[in-house]
């Protein structure tokens, strides 16, 4: 999920896209308001999070525009000012959610990921592969009846790959879904993390699930 973020204090954009980008979205920022419409003509974006007081153009001018050009992508409006009349002032102006500074990293989160779940398409919660079955909602893991344990990063990989199922994916297609980086950072960590995942997902198993495909990525499919 492509989420940008329009905030014009340095700290605070930093601490956001760290926060957005540990937990798998993929996190554009901005600093000024008369950016964001220019900037969405060629940056699709499936939320975005806008302080109210931006430079050039204030966050409830630029809401106002973009809900007056028929654009419905959710948007949580950022303030310093949390009274009553500034959030009605601000969902009235267009905004699907208001949070009040300062706020806590894991609200934040919370709020994007469910504005999210209305501009994405809807996908399964259950996925299921063999004996290994994955419920996006809880974000539990079973292979044959046994729950493994995974960190949030070894879920997302897993759950690319399922939903990527007899497709082969190459390293960039994974740093891009699940890490969110448009580049290579000069790291192994898709092959360090497919190794974990292995060693979880594949133990004590004659069905193989995670298989490597020379010169060319991995791919999940039954292969005993």
């Amino acid at each position: 999920m492509h989420v940008l973020v329009v905030e014009d204090e340095k700290k605070t954009a930093a601490f956001v896209r760290k926060a957005l980008t540990s937990e798998g979205f993929q996190v554009d920022v901005l600093t000024e308001g008369d950016q964001v419409i220019p900037f969405l003509t060629s940056h699709p974006a499936d939320v975005i999070v806008l302080d109210i007081l931006l430079p050039k153009q204030d966050g409830l001018s630029v809401l106002r525009d973009l809900r007056r050009s028929k654009n419905t992508i959710p948007v949580l409006l950022l303030s310093a000012r949390g009274g009553m009349e500034d959030r009605v002032g601000g969902l009235d102006a267009g905004a699907d959610d208001y949070l009040p500074k300062p706020f806590g990293l894991g609200e934040l989160i919370a709020r994007v990921r469910a504005l999210g779940r209305r501009s994405l398409p809807q996908q399964p919660a259950g996925l299921q592969l063999a004996d290994l079955s994955i419920d996006a909602i809880t974000r539990t893991v079973r292979r044959g009846g046994r729950l493994l344990d995974l960190s949030t990063r070894e879920f997302q990989l897993l759950e690319f790959l399922m939903r990527s199922a007899g497709r082969i994916c190459d390293r960039a297609t994974i740093l891009q879904h699940v890490w969110g980086y448009s580049f290579d950072p000069g790291t192994n960590i898709v092959d360090v993390y497919m190794r974990r995942l292995r060693d979880k997902v594949d133990a004590d198993t004659q069905v193989r699930l995670l298989h490597t495909v020379r010169g060319m990525g991995y791919v999940m499919r039954v292969e005993s």
